[in-house]
């Protein structure tokens, strides 16, 4: 009892209180009592009285299964996948009754029932069954077990990002019943691939065809994403497709849904909601639906008997997790097509450096159209270099040169016209007019930007500029280095008048514009669908995205000069593409050819010869100097590692959200580069995990971050 149900009577000493009189008459009573969490002297289960259960500790040192006693009231309930509540960090001493109590209660999954323990003292029993929904099967805790080796991370991590949080409404929601195999559906657009026809045969007979997919421009594939899921929903067995955001996700499914009816697939998206993404998640597991559309969680859908994994646009950004460890959906779909022998597509307008390398290695073969079906669904690109703009005295009084103008008042007359802006606002960074000194502020010494007109700020603190001065010569004007959405827009508002103007960023994301004349101004991945397609396009400021200091920048620019033309009509009907940037470049040729193939292998042959991923496997490990040099001293690396560095990382930007990977603010941290050839990339990881567990299981120290495969390595 508490102290105070120990006193009786009144201060002067008179009878106990009723509360009191009754508590200890219950204590008295030979009735059974509610047992509590430790389940004291309760009868343990007759068969199968062990529980394997994974906690919810992220901690690599922890990364094992620990063995609990399983109540005979909770028998029936206590089964294999269902979430738990435990007991951790009692230690050993606390012990009675042959029972192990105290410590703190933590959420965890039962893995699997056991005849005895081999652990030799006593057990703790579960403290209770959350819900008797079994969420994690075997097929998903292998392919979590599998991510977590790979990336050099701890099993319950891997979780947390593939089972999403219990909702009890929708649980407690019985399924639908599952619907038929859908007949085969016919080749459609595919028949414009040469292999189109044969690999939607191949999923409809049950094989297990492996693929990537240089999806030709225009708006088609979404339905040839969902013939692919249907050809696989016709043969019995599940298909997952993996898209980078909700706004693609959405066309997807509207391609399905047109396709297939309503009811045989699930849309698993942030948007949906916790309810309702997880009731849709539940239908998925329970079996039925055996077809899943979703963004990057969604790789981890448990699809029943499944048949095809499919990923669009590897390349985004979307698709790297920025939670531990760190997955790329285009590799977790990797193991899930080795471990389920299914089918993989990885489709694309574009074409990334790894998608390369998987043909090359023979592990999934091309799948593209002629140079004829090219020229027909592809519009005209035409550029605008260094040379020209010298020359075109419109180019120097005003934003555009004159072939960009022309090709917008061609474009106008048939339809809107897209351009793109590599950075949003107005002006997103300045310069001194007179001697080109960047406009820094006078508190953090951060950039300053115009986010509109009129109003002048610190891209860090935030802090606003009234009477900016140049320190290097004195002068009060100012000069933007580069110019913003809302200014493109602007300019181009008043130079066409009697056509409205559309923005699409990440203040404000349109998903479709109508087919008539506007100017929509974008910034890369906001650009919305044109109803008919684009009339013409302006991709603008191209020296910004492929000068950026980063292995993957003339990549990246292609893959965004890419969707962005792809939306625009094809040449037979005049849509026209015009670029500003250098000719000469690398990704503006391949972009003038259409030619995103060609611009992968042969960035994949330059990295084969310096020894870059994805040839060779790479992690970054980043912390303090002096935990870094530790860290790197301990760890048993592969005979064939290689370090490259330490080098000094910049930390966090003030006012701005901290990345994973970004030093703390007023910490410096170094980062070195961890590279082994093919083939060793396990043994780094096993080495990496192995050094980190001993490292925390020691107390630590100062904090040391590991990435595999980083998406940035400079």
């Amino acid at each position: 009892m508490s102290s105070d149900n120990e006193r009786t009577g009144d201060p002067a000493g008179g009878v106990p209180e009723q509360l009191a009189l009754i508590r200890e008459t219950v204590r008295k009573a030979d009735v059974p009592r509610a047992k509590p969490r430790t389940w004291r002297g309760a009868a343990l289960a007759k068969e199968l009285p062990v529980a394997r259960v994974l906690v919810n500790k992220g901690v690599l040192h922890l990364d094992q299964y620990f063995d609990y006693a399983v109540p005979e009231e909770l028998d029936a309930d206590a089964q294999p996948g269902v979430r738990v509540r435990v007991r951790f960090g009692a230690g050993g001493r606390n012990v009675r009754g042959g029972r192990r109590e105290g410590g703190g209660l933590i959420d965890g999954f039962l893995v699997e029932r056991l005849a005895e323990s081999d652990y030799t003292g006593a057990l703790a029993a579960l403290a209770y069954v959350v819900s008797p929904e079994p969420v994690l099967g075997p097929e998903l805790l292998a392919l979590s077990r599998a991510v977590a080796d790979r990336y050099a991370g701890s099993l319950a991590d891997v979780l947390q990002l593939a089972v999403p949080p219990r909702n009890g409404r929708a649980e407690s929601k019985p399924s639908p019943e599952p619907l038929p195999p859908p007949p085969a559906p016919s080749a459609g657009s595919w028949g414009r691939y040469a292999q189109g026809p044969a690999f939607l045969r191949a999923l409809a007979e049950g094989g297990a065809p492996r693929a990537v997919w240089t999806a030709l421009p225009g708006p088609h594939w979404p339905q040839e994403i969902a013939r692919a899921m249907a050809a696989t929903l016709a043969s019995g067995r599940g298909a997952l497709v993996v898209v980078p955001d909700g706004r693609t996700a959405g066309r997807v499914d509207a391609a399905l849904t047109e396709l297939l009816g309503e009811g045989r697939h699930a849309l698993l998206t942030a948007d949906s909601g916790p309810e309702k993404r997880y009731r849709e998640w539940l239908a998925v597991r329970r079996g039925s639906v055996r077809a899943v559309v979703g963004t990057r969680a969604a790789m981890f859908a448990p699809v029943a008997d499944l048949g095809l994994v499919a990923v669009w646009d590897d390349g985004d950004s979307s698709h790297s997790d920025d939670n531990a460890p760190f997955p790329h959906v285009r590799e977790v779909l990797e193991l899930r097509a080795a471990h389920s022998r299914c089918a993989f597509l990885l489709g694309g307008t574009n074409c990334t450096v790894e998608a390369a390398q998987l043909v090359e290695s023979g592990w999934a073969l091309p799948l593209r159209a002629d140079r004829e079906q090219l020229r027909i669904a592809a519009p005209l690109v035409r550029t605008v270099g260094d040379g020209e703009l010298a020359r075109d005295g419109a180019a120097r009084a005003a934003r555009l040169p004159s072939l960009a103008w022309q090709t917008v008042r061609d474009g106008l007359r048939s339809g809107p016209v897209l351009v793109q802006v590599p950075r949003r606002g107005y002006a997103p960074r300045l310069a001194c007019e007179r001697c080109r000194e960047p406009a820094r502020c006078r508190h953090c010494a951060g950039p300053l930007q115009a986010p509109d007109q009129r109003d002048l700020d610190c891209a860090w603190c935030g802090r606003a500029e009234t009477a900016w001065t140049c320190v290097a010569c004195g002068s009060h004007r100012l000069r933007a280095q580069i110019v913003g959405a809302r200014r493109t827009a602007e300019e181009l508002g008043r130079a066409f008048p009697a056509v409205p103007v559309r923005t699409s960023g990440r203040d404000h994301v349109l998903d479709s514009v109508p087919d008539t004349p506007a100017l929509v101004v974008s910034t890369p991945g906001a650009e919305p669908v044109a109803e008919g397609g684009y009339a013409a396009a302006l991709l603008l400021d191209g020296w910004a995205m492929v000068g950026r200091p980063d292995l993957r920048a003339g990549e990246e620019a292609l893959r965004r000069w890419t969707a962005a033309a792809s939306l625009v009509r094809g040449q037979p009907e005049g849509g026209t593409v015009v670029i500003v940037a250098e000719p000469t470049l690398r990704p503006v040729q391949a972009l003038v050819r259409w030619d995103p193939v060609g611009h992968a292998r042969r960035e994949l042959a330059e990295r084969a010869e310096l020894g870059f991923p994805p040839v060779s496997r790479m992690a970054s490990v980043t912390g303090s100097p002096e935990a870094l040099a530790a860290f790197l001293a301990a760890a048993e690396l592969p005979p064939e590692a290689e370090v490259l560095g330490p080098v000094p990382v910049p930390g966090a930007a003030p006012g701005r959200p901290r990345r994973p990977w970004d030093a703390p603010p007023g910490e410096s941290w170094e980062r070195a580069l961890l590279r082994v050839p093919p083939g060793s990339g396990a043994a780094l990881a096993a080495a990496l995990k192995a050094a980190q567990a001993a490292r925390m299981s020691r107390g630590g120290g100062a904090q040391v971050r590991i990435r595999v495969d980083p998406p940035d390595i400079g």
